[in-house]
């Protein structure tokens, strides 16, 4: 019912910034909460940032990015965004976002997941 697209993402250096977008379409996509999740190599999946469509003022952050990291939603352009700053190694993994119902950063409360976008941090 809701398809979700990610870009953005690529190599950087130690310090330096990316913006991802998450492109949304389908029934009734504006109805539902958006969040970006990431995975790393060993570890689980881990809850980002959440956002709702409108206006966009409800946001949750991770402690681990609060403070670097900006999610944003344009439903005029159907896309969702995450601005990230002093980007560092630990920040390497593959993002996605999601669309769920409920405010959660508990993987199993969304529906609907994208492919993913991959973002490296070098040394």
């Amino acid at each position: 019912q809701v398809q979700l697209v990610e870009s953005g993402g690529g190599l950087v250096q130690t310090g330096g910034s990316l913006r991802l977008s998450c492109a949304a379409s389908g029934q009734s996509f504006e109805t539902y909460l958006m969040a970006w999740f990431r995975l790393a190599p060993g570890k689980e999946r881990e809850f980002v940032a959440a956002v709702n469509w409108s206006g966009g003022r409800y946001t949750s952050y991770a402690d681990s990015v609060k403070g670097r990291f900006t999610i944003s939603a344009d439903l005029g352009k159907n896309t969702i965004y995450l601005q990230m700053n002093k980007l560092n190694p630990e920040d390497t993994a593959v993002y996605t976002c999601a669309a769920g119902k409920l405010p959660s950063d508990r993987p199993h409360m969304y529906a609907y997941w994208g492919q993913g976008t991959q973002v490296t941090v070098s040394s």
